[in-house]
């Protein structure tokens, strides 16, 4: 019995989705002009804050992936070797 893969790990699938998120993303901002928000802090009311903070955020996590990764990582062959 051959497993199917999963409907996100397919090409046909993923292509088209890239366009819907990011047209998705650009409502979400364009929508931020005709909504009126209540900031609590002054960053708060800068235009799309939520949009590049979320990006800034997401960039951040990845560069401390990559840094600790450094300190983490163990050779392929680790648990061959007799290490526990």
């Amino acid at each position: 019995m051959e497993k199917q893969p999963h409907w996100l790990e397919q090409r046909r699938y993923t292509r088209w989705l890239w366009p819907v998120f990011i047209f998705l993303l650009i409502c979400a901002v364009i929508a931020e002009l005709f909504i009126h928000g209540h900031p609590h802090f002054w960053l708060d009311s800068l235009f799309a804050f939520n949009a590049w903070f979320g990006f800034l955020a997401c960039a951040a996590m990845l560069v401390v992936a990559k840094g600790l990764a450094l300190f983490l990582k163990r050779p392929d062959t680790y648990y061959e070797d007799g290490h526990d």
